[in-house]
């Protein structure tokens, strides 16, 4: 393969030059995130354009970190840029990013396997890079890596010493496919199962089907399920169309190339029947989806002929994927980052992304656990100096290395380093033990175990946890980022603790996707933001007397509602000799709870504040009483009118830019023209729509059954023996109740549970720490994980029958109840 220059990528993309101070320098790396990119020398950087956000904006950030390669689609408003760095300009930089990578896949002649699917896909993958790891030098997709961008940037990984490829490829809409068929070129495919997932911009099933089977046009085999109805039909039709070999499989006795037979117990026993030929294989899983991917796996290995004894014993040290990256409360007040989901030099840059962000002053000691990286294709030596480099533009303080190649360049890192040959032995050293108040990242190859490493530096807390999905509220934060004017500033409420969200988490999240200023009810969240490190403006909203000087003592920007108030904050503000301290005018339009509400009050604070010199107005706004009805629509725009009044009396009043908001969530989406300077995003962001916006819930609140009995007819169960069984029935008990967070009113069949793919009642009283369900009707087991809200029972649910509002059951789930925080 001839090395990637300047030169040869602007023929690839077709772009022009306008600066190339390294002529003959190679480029290794792609980058599409300035947030991520932590090696820059060897790294081009593609400035992607998109109505949420545009690449061009950080490249005078990129270039002090040390990019010296860029393509951009414009130049630059600082053309200065051009001087020292290597400047491509194409039409369109993702379509250039595409081209890039499809030339990177022509040059490969190694067999390329590609998944579809609308689940399974991931995990697909990485069963199979489990499997065949041993057997070949294999190169898959980092974490879920299957968009648009992702796929491209997936594909430039391969290596000409790779012998094996898997890409997985998502679509969320009509026409996708065809570009990422281009990048990828599978020689096999793998269908998987087809679902409703990203269903709302296809007209039907069979058109998200046909637009997915688009990735195999030019495919030798594909690996289907024959018991899929209708998905099973259209492959079939396709792959007769389009000369494609079958390897289609059926648990159901449909006619396939393989069949196959489960039993279950405490594992799953399955065998496969091909070609008259009998294999048996175990997989330690019993659920219905283990089970499907497990059959595509054996599928793939046909399809690729692989001598099927050499592996047939890995099914059965098949590993549960954790999916995306968790956030956790660790032991002495440290913060615990588990990434073990893959290891390869790529994930280590995203992860170490996140370690930088989640850091701060009171978590400033930074601690990297990283295992071998395992199929990298280079030499250790070669291979951990660019772990080094990583580790040390992170800013990581202590690295501790497990396993045999790590062990064998001990001293390689210029940081506070440990190595020891396994797991095993860094759990036996006790060296964190005095571990406190520190950042650690966990990154391992799985057969590592590096879970072993999480649940001994965890905090222990109740079963019962509240799992925060980061990279949903980042979707949704962009989802409404997309009805912005350009130039819109957005506030985000972290209040209440970011609605049972968790508030230093959520906040950093949103400092780090570039929100411009946040809002707390008091001054006490406002000050744990600081000590957390979060750097951007933060507005308390209710600010008591009492806590003026914590607020000027950490730069929290009052709403200021009254003229006491104004006045008691300007005298502090004087005591402190502070000028020009920013401040916010809060004006009632019409809900009749805090604000200035006449013309009169208006000229009065304005020749107020002009006299006193010592605060200085960022912001005027007024809140909206009943934006998500569209009954109230009059009045909404009876408010907006006089809001429009009020706040053009205050901007006249003085020669510097005010910021004015007033729309919330359901403001933006009903009320968009109307969003002046500024909005002010809350439900929202956390999954609550007023219309019908693509928004993702972003909380499962989830236990586990700590024990299955079984009652007869007419005993009861739980407190007033409110719960009566008419039938023998199974009760299973969860570690979950109203000291939760979880509504009393939900109890004696109101609400429902999601147990093992089924709906299950609660019955009887709810307790304070513990409720029932009726599990008569499904298998369960004290183990088994509960859902009690979530993408099955959503919060819009849990409202109507508790006759409340989603506000009040998402701040309503308890401070006990563990929150753990999931990243892709």
């Amino acid at each position: 393969m001839t090395p990637y220059t300047i030169e040869k990528i602007a023929k690839i993309v077709q772009g022009e030059i306008l600066s190339n101070p390294h002529p003959g320098a190679e480029i290794k790396n792609l980058a599409t995130d300035s947030r991520t990119v932590v090696e820059g020398k060897e790294t081009l950087f593609f400035a992607l354009s998109g109505i949420r956000n545009d690449g061009h904006l950080y490249l005078e950030e990129l270039i002090k970190k040390g990019i010296e390669s860029v393509v951009v689609s414009r130049l630059p408003m600082n053309s200065a840029i051009t001087g020292k760095t290597a400047v491509i300009k194409v039409v369109n930089t993702l379509h250039a990013l595409q081209k890039l990578a499809a030339s990177r896949r022509n040059e490969i002649t190694c067999p390329v396997v590609g998944i579809t699917g609308s689940n399974g896909k991931t995990i697909v993958k990485e069963w199979l890079y489990e499997l065949l790891g041993e057997q070949f030098s294999l190169i898959r997709s980092p974490k879920s890596y299957n968009s648009q961008i992702g796929v491209p940037l997936s594909v430039w990984l391969l290596q000409p010493n790779h012998n094996l490829a898997i890409f997985e490829a998502g679509i969320s809409k009509p026409g996708e496919m065809e570009k990422l068929e281009e990048i990828i070129l599978p020689d096999v495919g793998v269908l998987t199962n087809i679902g409703s997932a990203h269903q709302e911009n296809f007209s039907s099933l069979k058109q998200k089907t046909e637009e997915k089977l688009t990735l195999f046009r030019k495919s030798k085999k594909l690996v289907f399920c024959a018991d899929q109805g209708d998905a099973s039909s259209l492959a079939e039709t396709f792959c007769t169309r389009h000369e494609v070999e079958k390897i289609n499989w059926s648990l159901k006795h449909e006619p396939a190339f393989i069949q196959f037979s489960a039993a279950t117990g405490n594992s799953t026993r399955i065998t496969a029947c091909v070609n008259q030929t009998e294999v048996a294989f175990s997989i330690p899983f019993t659920d219905p989806s283990s089970l499907e991917n497990a059959c595509h796996c054996f599928a793939v290995l046909y399809a690729l002929e692989v001598p099927i004894k050499k592996v047939i014993q890995n099914f059965s040290r098949l590993t549960a994927i954790a999916m995306r990256l968790e956030i956790k409360k660790g032991k002495n007040h440290c913060i615990l980052i588990n990434d073990s989901y893959n290891s390869d030099i790529n994930a280590l840059s995203i992860a170490l992304a996140t370690l930088e962000n989640q850091a701060s002053k009171e978590h400033s000691r930074k601690i990297l656990i990283i295992s071998d990286i395992k199929q990298s294709g280079i030499d250790p030596t070669g291979l951990y100096a660019t772990v080094r480099e990583m580790a040390r533009k992170a800013g990581v303080d202590k690295v501790i290395g497990i396993g045999p190649d790590l062990h064998s360049v001990s001293g390689i890192f210029d940081v506070q380093d440990e190595f020891y040959l396994d797991t095993g032995s860094f759990l036996r050293s006790s060296s964190f033990a005095d571990w406190k108040n520190a950042t650690i990242l966990i990154k391992g190859a799985r057969d590592f175990h590096f879970e072993r490493i999480s649940e001994v530096l965890q905090e222990k807390a109740h079963q019962t946890v509240l799992e925060i999905d980061m990279n949903a509220l980042v979707e949704n934060l962009n989802t409404f980022r997309s009805m912005l004017h350009p130039g819109t500033k957005l506030m985000a409420m972290v209040k209440a603790f970011s609605y049972g969200s968790g508030i230093v988490e959520i906040a950093r999240l949103l400092e780090f996707h570039g929100v411009e200023s946040l809002a707390v009810a008091v001054a006490d969240e406002g000050m744990e933001l600081r000590e957390a490190g979060i750097s951007i403006p933060i507005v308390v909203m209710n600010p008591e007397v009492h806590s003026f000087q914590n607020m000027l003592d950490f730069k929290l920007e009052p709403n200021l509602y009254s003229r006491e108030l104004l006045t008691d904050f300007n005298q502090a503000a004087r005591r402190n000799a502070l000028i020009d301290f920013p401040v916010h005018i809060k004006v009632d339009t019409g809900m009749n709870r805090l604000g200035f509400k006449t013309e009169k009050e208006i000229k009065e604070i304005a020749v107020f504040i002009k006299k006193s010199g010592t605060l200085k107005i960022r912001s005027v706004f007024s809140h909206l009483a009943g934006s998500d009805d569209p009954e109230l629509d009059p009045f909404t725009e009876q408010q907006i009118r006089k809001f429009d009044l009020l706040s053009s009396l205050l901007l006249d009043a003085f020669a510097y830019p005010i910021h004015r908001h007033i729309l919330n969530s359901a403001g933006i989406e009903r009320f968009s023209q109307h969003q002046y300077d500024m909005v002010r995003l809350g439900i929202g962001l956390y999954g609550v729509s007023s219309t019908q916006s693509p928004l993702k819930s972003i909380g499962t609140l989830k236990t586990t059954v700590s024990q299955v009995k079984k009652a007869g007819p007419d005993e009861s169960i739980g407190y007033g023996r409110q719960g009566r069984v008419t039938r023998p029935s199974k009760i299973a008990v969860i570690p979950i109740g109203y000291a939760d967070g979880l509504a009393r009113r939900l109890g004696n069949g109101t609400g429902r549970a999601w147990v093992n793919n089924t709906y299950v009642p609660l019955i009887g009283n709810i307790c304070m720490d513990m409720c029932m369900l009726d599990v008569t009707e499904t298998e369960v087991k004290a183990g088994d994980e509960v859902e009690l809200l979530g993408p099955h029972i959503p919060v819009t649910e849990l409202a109507e029958k508790t006759g409340t509002i989603p506000y009040e059951i998402f701040t309503g789930i308890s401070q006990r109840v563990k929150r753990v925080y999931l990243q892709e």
